[in-house]
């Protein structure tokens, strides 16, 4: 479809005239515009469940609206933004949360009902909960970031009352409760639609929502749109005041452009950063840009096989990485740098942080010698297509000055559906990714990132005892509040991997966010995605 067909198309959408999508502002359904909010974004869902198999960062957007978990955080404003405060907690499906020394109790709200009308019970915490620690991959391995990670800890004390026990002392235990992954699934109607194949039930969840949140899934077609109603009894929080949510996936970046400007979406926030930077300067939209809470987009580098193994051949490629230019032409500004600190600069005890590496092909092309590549290699630069606006220049931008050092990469651009699935087999000898760690500390990030123990997202392949040793008494000295012995080993795991240098950090992102002037309510959370409870339009 051309630009020009393709903006008359949503014009129509607009209008209510589009066969398509009838429902979107159509007087049949009595959905007023100001009750329905069309998000346009480049890439959607592959799957509603947050618990199945590979699923994507928008699938997070799905699950985080649609379920409820027992607690959430309270808000506090960061450079005048809502951000979600990662100490503060509060009530969502419990109404009362009392901790003890080894276990945590939580109590029901009793009015609180599934969207098919089913009351909510202990019994459906401690079935999602079981699932959760059960089904492998990542949501187990988060599960076990905050030691959670036997059935056994999860207690029915009655209908309405629910217990975790905890196997150690951890201060990531109650913060992991609050994330995405624990959340509350409807556990009598999955079970209906499961399988001796599929005990939990993960391929009905993956089409169909089961949760008691705020909005539920009334239609999805994967690649094209999402459209969410509003859970009319709601008992999380306050009723959300948009009662139909319409998510429009354009792959364009243009077409997204335009129909902000046009005024016929809403919000869209991935839009390129050149884009952002001239629609704040033009003053027509609300522009908020927010920095990732505990997150890096990076090159990563396979360091288990050939040519990465060689830590020459990855210091090499730390020095060839072309940062200003990629902060320049691909960020516009929009991002903080991860490179170029003071050769005198101590470590800090704070993630993220920069590297000492700097642009110095000189450098490069002598360590590329020394490991014994002079004349270079052939290999294979991946990336996420769904996040391709930022990926792909930041990608061309890479392969020119690799060139430069003899390293000739043939880019990869694998379909943001299978991103995760493929970033997860670990054989990707070179790519670019983003992680954003869901719990604001630096031992988390690097338990997911670094930590050689079946850590999902060390897609390196990267094992170190040093670095390991350096994590898990991060972990032990903030369990028992040992700042001193805290503080030496969030210093040695950083050092460490800078030293070792499987991943480059390039820059801290934004999460950058337009909005029609008539749209508030916007809040920063952890996981980066939106949340539809708190928008309001005029």
């Amino acid at each position: 479809m051309k630009r020009r067909e393709f903006l008359r198309s949503m014009s129509a959408v607009a209008a209510g005239g589009m066969v398509s999508a009838p429902a979107v502002w159509s007087p049949a359904k009595a959905q007023s515009r100001q009750e329905t909010l069309l998000i346009v974004s480049e890439s959607g869902p592959n799957n509603l469940d947050i618990h199945g198999v590979g699923t994507n960062v928008p699938g997070y957007e799905v699950s985080w609206n649609c379920y409820d978990r027992l607690i959430s955080h309270e808000m506090k404003t960061v450079n005048g933004t809502p951000y979600y405060d990662r100490d503060k907690f509060k009530m969502e499906l419990a109404e009362d949360m009392k901790i003890g020394d080894m276990s945590a109790t939580f109590k029901l709200k009793k009015n609180a009902t599934f969207h098919d009308g089913t009351p909510v019970t202990a019994k459906d915490v401690k079935w999602s909960l079981d699932r959760a620690v059960t089904v492998g991959g990542f949501p187990t391995f988060q599960m076990g970031a905050g030691s959670l990670t036997k059935p056994e800890q999860f207690v029915v004390v009655d209908d309405n009352t629910f217990r975790v026990d905890f196997l150690r002392k951890d201060r990531l235990t109650i913060p992991d409760l609050a994330v995405i992954v624990p959340c509350i699934v409807n556990s009598e109607l999955v079970k209906k639609n499961a399988t001796e194949k599929d005990p939990w039930g993960l391929e009905y969840t993956k089409q169909n929502t089961a949760g008691s949140g705020a909005y539920r899934v009334a239609s999805w077609t994967a690649g094209t749109e999402v459209i969410f109603e509003r859970n009319e009894n709601w008992k999380g929080g306050p009723l959300p005041k948009i009662k139909r949510i319409v998510w429009r996936i354009v792959p364009s970046a243009g077409n997204r452009r335009a129909l902000l400007e046009r005024g016929d979406a809403d919000i869209s926030y991935d839009l390129p950063n050149k884009d952002f930077v001239e629609l704040k300067d033009a003053g027509k939209l609300t522009i908020v840009s927010t920095p990732y809470s505990n997150g890096i987009q990076y090159i990563g580098m396979n360091v288990k096989t050939p040519p990465f193994d060689n830590l020459k051949v990855r210091q090499a490629v730390a020095y060839a990485i072309p940062y200003q230019k990629i902060m320049d032409a691909v960020l516009f500004g929009l991002s903080k740098p991860m490179f170029g600190a003071p050769a005198d600069k101590a470590t800090e005890v704070a993630w993220p942080q920069p590297t000492k590496f700097n642009t110095d092909i000189a450098k490069a092309k002598q360590l590329m010698a020394e490991a014994g590549y002079p004349n270079g290699f052939e290999t294979t630069l991946s990336f996420d297509l769904g996040f391709a606006g930022v990926n792909e220049p930041l990608c061309v931008l890479t392969q020119e000055s690799l060139a430069q050092i003899g390293i000739k990469c043939t880019i990869n651009k694998i379909p943001g559906a299978t991103w995760r699935t493929e970033l997860n087999k670990k054989t990707l000898p070179l790519y670019t990714n983003v992680f954003s760690g869901w719990l604001d500390y630096p031992e988390y990030f690097f338990i997911w990132c670094y930590h050689g123990k079946n850590s999902i997202f060390n897609t390196m392949s990267y094992q170190s005892k040093t670095l390991d040793g350096f994590v898990d008494g991060a972990v032990t000295a903030a369990a028992e509040g040992n700042k001193a012995t805290y503080e030496t080993d969030v210093k040695g795991f950083v050092d460490t991997a800078f030293t070792d240098m499987p991943r480059i950090p390039i820059y801290q992102p934004y999460v950058n966010v337009a909005m029609q002037k008539n749209v508030s309510g916007y809040q920063y959370w952890f996981h980066r995605r939106l949340d539809y409870r708190s928008l309001v339009k005029a």
